[in-house]
């Protein structure tokens, strides 16, 4: 049997070194891998490249690391509710490739299964296929490094040609993934919101370390019901269901009073 359970997060992390490329689940505080996070960060691990959808917020998520400067790129859609990544960016600390969010999902796809590149119409006609696009700021207000253009073809798939811009995969050294539930096999189930972009990432990574809620034996699982088969996933620890988790903005309604 090839059990990829690993006893803690802090080992499970320990060989990420410095200036490497993870690949993070969740999409604002949902499906955080939390306690991977805080083990690489305790860890002192630095000079990463992360691609991930946002950075977490000031002190949680992404954003502990971001706050000690441990990130040297960020690839996202969405800065978020993180005024400690805006200003990064904006002084020139922090590298920053923006990525409309469904191709950023389908780059993080495209990069498990194969797919060298792939042609989307997102993006066509603005700074994303063009260039241009600020990556990183001179901390005086000038632009230090611009996005490149990137390749523009015609197709014709509806019966009307339209260009189509040509997105290359994203494959990163490891993939932090938060899952609610797993087998010793690496097949996971995740739950709710936090599905979101965690079974994007865990393809994407060369090593995928999985932080579950609930561990089961093999078996245990229905496999019509598996989110992201133990293929993707190299090791597994379970961290149990009372971790914290928490939410980015409540909205609430004030309830109706009683006639």
């Amino acid at each position: 049997m090839i059990d990829k359970t690993w006893a803690t997060p802090q080992e499970a992390v320990a060989d990420i070194p410095d200036g490497a490329s993870i690949a993070v689940g969740g999409f604002g505080l949902s499906g955080n891998p939390m306690e991977l996070i805080r083990a690489l960060h305790a860890q002192g691990t630095s000079d990463l490249s992360i691609a991930s959808n946002n950075c977490g917020v000031d002190d949680w998520g992404l954003g502990i690391l971001l706050a000690d400067k441990r990130i040297r790129k960020m690839t996202s859609s969405y800065v978020g509710e993180n005024k400690e990544f805006e200003r990064q960016f904006l002084t020139g600390e922090l590298e920053l490739e923006l990525t409309p969010q469904g191709t950023l999902a389908e780059k993080l796809r495209a990069g498990g299964a194969g797919i060298a590149a792939f042609f989307t119409q997102t993006g066509v006609g603005t700074q994303v296929a063009e260039g241009g696009l600020p990556r990183r700021y001179d901390g005086s207000g000038g632009v230090a490094v611009a996005s490149p253009a990137k390749d523009i073809r015609s197709f014709d798939v509806t019966g009307t040609a339209r260009d189509y811009v040509l997105e290359e995969a994203i494959v990163t050294d490891f993939a932090l993934v938060h899952a609610w539930r797993a087998d010793r096999h690496g097949n996971l189930v995740f739950t709710k919101a936090a599905r979101n972009f965690n079974p994007l990432a865990a393809m994407a990574g060369r090593v995928c370390i999985v932080q579950v809620e609930e561990l089961v034996e093999p078996g245990q699982i229905d496999p019509d019901t598996v989110h992201l088969p133990g293929v993707y996933v190299h090791r597994i620890v379970e961290v149990g269901p009372r971790i914290e988790k928490r939410i980015e903005k409540r909205t609430v309604t004030a309830p109706e009073e009683a006639n």
